[in-house]
């Protein structure tokens, strides 16, 4: 809200006709006065909120609406482009496979997906509802078309859910009911009428305000204590973005300080920022900084550049037309308006002015209210509703508990960005025939294309309750489903999160009862994670290491040799299976276990155990031997040095440097070895790229994603319209639609993985 938006058209007369520059003779009932200290820097006067009317007319005041039309059309911009990427059209036929047996996690299990052929003319109707929000096109209608479409498929499925993609629902929404169409839009050329017309203030107030909440809750998220110790996001500090810092800050305070304590700082203040006039500079430049990181560290889609967009809002509301004004006058006819008179609207309420005055007045093209009308009335109460449901809603989930696990809620709508980082050590789901007795395992993730389902207790009755419908078609009665899945959160031990005991399909789950089967997070074991770091800085690079409490069953894989036990808190009993003997630990104790065989720990003090595994995977330790002989010799042989001839399985070490060549060796350990060092050359050369051939790489991915897409749904909308055709000619549109650019290269920030990864413990 700032004083700036009551413009100096905005004054109407008792009889709703405006008074004119050239009146000053006439005297008039009210002057204008000098704003006071509170006025210059709230925007508004304390009085405004001492009644309800004031209060009205405070959120109908008329604003300008260049600065709202502006960003409407970015944020239609950046819908369209979403829709084809993060939303998923341009993959649409893998999410929504018709007739595949497809575990689902819809918000309520009464929603299900359509036909691919209908879910394609879903995304058809949202593409041209953020079209249209675009282009102020039909706005009203283009709007609902896109938040109709976008909130059924953001409930679909919950597995999908973040916190910019809520945001992008929420934005969607208000401006279906905002008069965003009234600055550069097709609404304006067709209607003269609403063309250049004010809005009121609260088009406004609802809009900084949700990215108010956005920043400043997300800040009030961070200080919990995972975060503000640093073990959220501690990975992040190796990323190259931070290279900067490294030359002044070991890579632990670039975690703790910058990181951080930089990303805690800046969610706490940018909405603050950003709202007063004489800090707005230096809160813009740290959020443009901050989001133009994180589209770097992040696979976040559009938000960053949306968030970009937000900042501009908290602006004079007329900074558009100054910054239009500058350009040459022959673009003028593909420019927004730069006028500084917008005319008025029926939407506000303008100060009232009795005038004395026997001169005749002009009537405005446009009447203008000057008496409060309902739609004033529920334009305020719907601000304040709003702005009350959104501060409540991040806090409602004493309400919800039953989405209540080792975190709070669904992630997506509480903006706990990036607090909760999870790794997962073991995944074992187990059925048990309702008939037979049978026992057996099913591959964690069978029928799903999802891993969210591992952490939260809602989406696990869901996959339970779809397997127990799915496997009887497989010969097993009556199913029970069991799920033990060990979790480590921000860096803590590896533990339980669910009872591996309790039939899942059985198991009783409400929306508003806690979860009875969630196991407790082990936070009296947090003070060990300084401890875990100085342990793995004392290892070899072949050498890996695991944090355990309380694991009841392992196996550990041929792969791993040199596998010990040591305990580190409680007392723990270790019963070899196949050799059938118990040992028992205390702290500071260890044991070596066999490799290719089970073992079982059980816990035998009053409180909870916790242990670690120091293990080497010596296959992979003798692949990286073997990896370094063969590149000595290869050096040798490119030197000259190397006078005994190559036998004929490393002759392929010869031709490596030939450019396009493929890799044709006979011996596995020759051509794993050639295709990792082709492969480090490839990233190595994406990585030393410059700035053109980058942005020739990323727009020509960009190009073959959009058009399978675009593709995709003209296949599917043909078949609508005109059924489906012969096999033969789906399957070759289909083919011309996958169509990928030649020598199609990963991303460039894709790790180097390794070949042979660990063995689960």
């Amino acid at each position: 809200m700032e004083a700036r938006d009551a413009t100096a058209g905005s004054l109407v007369s008792s009889d709703g006709e405006e008074q004119t520059a050239k009146e000053d003779a006439a005297p008039t009932k009210d002057t204008p006065q000098t704003k006071g200290k509170f006025e210059k820097i709230f925007g508004f006067r304390r009085e405004d909120l001492t009644s309800w009317d004031s209060l009205v007319t405070l959120l109908n005041r008329p604003s300008d609406p260049a600065s709202l039309g502006i960003f409407r059309c970015l944020f239609g911009l950046l819908m369209v482009i979403d829709i084809t990427q993060e939303r998923g059209l341009s993959h649409l036929d893998y999410k929504f496979m018709d007739g595949a047996p497809v575990c689902r996690f819809p918000l309520f299990n009464f929603l299900k997906p359509l036909p691919l052929d209908w879910m394609y003319l879903v995304y058809v109707v949202m593409f041209f509802g953020a079209l249209g929000i675009m282009l102020g096109c039909f706005y009203r209608l283009s709007g609902l078309m896109f938040i109709s479409s976008y909130w059924y498929i953001f409930f679909l499925d919950k597995t999908a859910w973040n916190n910019h993609s809520y945001l992008y629902g929420l934005i969607g929404f208000q401006l279906t009911l905002m008069e965003g169409n009234r600055y550069w839009s097709i609404d304006g050329l067709r209607r003269p009428s609403i063309r250049n017309a004010q809005v009121p203030l609260w088009n406004y107030t609802i809009l900084r305000t949700q990215i108010f909440i956005v920043y400043f809750l997300a800040g009030i998220k961070k200080l919990d204590a995972d975060w503000v110790e640093g073990y959220s996001m501690s990975y992040l500090a190796h990323h190259w973005l931070f290279d900067p810092f490294k030359v002044i800050l070991p890579v632990e305070l670039i975690n703790l300080l910058v990181v951080h304590g930089g990303g805690l700082i800046l969610d706490l203040s940018a909405g603050y920022l950003l709202f007063f006039d004489a800090t707005r500079p230096y809160g813009i430049f740290f959020v443009s900084y901050f989001h133009c990181m994180n589209s770097q560290l992040f696979s976040i889609g559009m938000f960053s550049y949306t968030m970009l967009a937000t900042s501009p809002i908290f602006c004079y509301p007329d900074w558009p037309r100054r910054f239009f004004a500058r350009f040459p006058a022959f673009l003028s006819a593909v420019l927004p308006i730069t006028s500084t008179d917008p005319q008025p609207s029926t939407s506000c309420v303008y100060n009232e002015i009795q005038s004395t005055s026997t001169e005749r007045q002009e009537t405005p093209t446009v009447p203008k209210a000057s008496k409060m009308r309902l739609k004033h009335k529920l334009g305020a109460i719907f601000t304040i509703l709003y702005i009350m449901e959104q501060f409540f809603l991040p806090y409602s989930h004493f309400i919800t508990q039953g989405y209540n696990n080792w975190t709070n809620g669904l992630y997506g709508y509480s903006w706990d960005m990036m607090v909760h980082s999870r790794s997962h050590q073991h995944v074992k789901i187990t059925y048990k025939d309702g008939k037979t007795g049978e026992i057996g395992y099913l591959n964690p993730g069978v029928f799903t294309q999802s891993r969210r389902w591992k952490d939260h207790g809602d989406m696990l009755k869901q996959y339970g309750t779809c397997l127990n419908e799915f496997l009887p078609r497989y010969n097993i009665s009556e199913p029970e489903i069991y799920f033990d899945i060990w979790v480590s959160i921000n860096e803590r031990f590896q533990q339980r999160i669910f009872d591996p005991r309790v039939d899942v399909v059985k198991a009783d789950w409400s929306p508003f009862q806690p979860n009875t089967w969630l196991m407790p997070l082990l936070v009296d074991l947090s003070p060990w994670r300084t401890k875990f770091q100085e342990i793995e800085g004392s290892l070899d690079n072949q050498t890996d290491i695991v944090f355990i409490a309380d694991f009841p069953e392992n196996f550990v894989s041929e792969d791993l040799g040199n596998t010990s036990i040591h305990v580190l808190q409680g007392k723990v009993n270790v019963e070899v299976v196949e050799e059938k003997k118990n040992y028992t630990l205390t702290p500071g104790e260890q044991l070596k276990v066999p490799a290719g065989a089970y073992h079982k720990v059980y816990t035998v003090s009053e409180g909870p155990s916790c242990y670690m595994y120091i293990y080497v995977n010596t296959t992979e330790a003798a692949l990286q031997e073997n990896f370094t002989k063969l590149f000595e010799l290869q050096e040798r042989v490119r030197n000259g040095t190397e006078t005994e001839p190559l036998p004929p399985e490393l002759q392929p070490l010869i031709t490596a440097d030939d450019e396009g060549s493929e890799v044709n060796a006979t011996d596995p350990i020759v051509q794993l070895f050639l295709k990792r060092q082709r492969r480090m050359k490839e990233v190595k050369k994406r990585r030393e790229a410059g700035a053109v051939e980058r942005l020739q790489r990323f727009a020509v991915k960009k190009y073959y994603t959009i058009r399978r897409g675009l593709l995709m749904t003209a296949i599917a909308l043909r078949n609508l319209a005109v059924g489906l055709p012969p096999l033969e000619q789906l399957t070759r549109e289909v083919a011309f639609a996958n169509m990928k650019a030649p020598q199609a290269e990963g991303n460039q920030d894709d790790p180097l993985k390794d070949e042979v990864g660990h063995g689960e413990l």
